[in-house]
């Protein structure tokens, strides 16, 4: 859908720009988290975020992740996700054009998906009722192969443990 791709790097910029607009102060913990965020891929939890900053800064605590990750979105660079696990999921905003996802019920595991297919056809039910879409989010749920029992299926989290 058009959007542009930036790298980790070229997102500590906006970041930087809107720490400036707001008169906040830059820590070493803000910027350890900011930093561990922007290198994620695929979806992150607070307690992982929290795990991979302490990398950095072992003095970063949950709290400031939270605060952080709030700032983050709304600078415009964290998207927040809720699956149906109960837990609030993060993914950076502008790395990537438009995704939808699927997401096994059993394993929690989500997988990204682009699909012109489905595009077209959202655009196309949309124009059908007189709409014009503006965003949407997609989110399929089901279960894997190994959560419906299928023999020798296969659970895709598991693999990505592998890797």
């Amino acid at each position: 859908m058009g959007e542009v791709k930036l790298s980790a790097s070229n997102l500590k910029e906006p970041w930087r720009a809107y720490m400036r607009r707001k008169g906040l102060k830059t820590t070493q913990q803000r910027e350890a988290i900011v930093d561990a965020f922007l290198r994620t891929t695929g979806h992150v939890g607070l307690e992982a975020l929290l795990s991979s900053a302490r990398k950095a800064n072992p003095g970063v605590g949950l709290a400031t992740v939270y605060r952080t990750v709030k700032l983050l979105e709304e600078a415009g660079l964290a998207a927040s996700r809720q699956f149906g696990s109960g837990q609030t999921l993060y993914e950076v905003s502008g790395q990537r054009a438009h995704h939808d996802h699927i997401i096994c019920q059993q394993c929690q595991f989500i997988v990204e998906f682009e699909s012109d297919e489905v595009e077209q056809l959202q655009s196309r039910v949309a124009h059908r009722l007189g709409f014009n879409i503006l965003q949407h989010r997609h989110e399929l749920f089901g279960l894997c192969e190994k959560a419906q029992g299928i023999p020798g299926g296969h659970c895709p989290s598991e693999k990505a443990r592998k890797k």
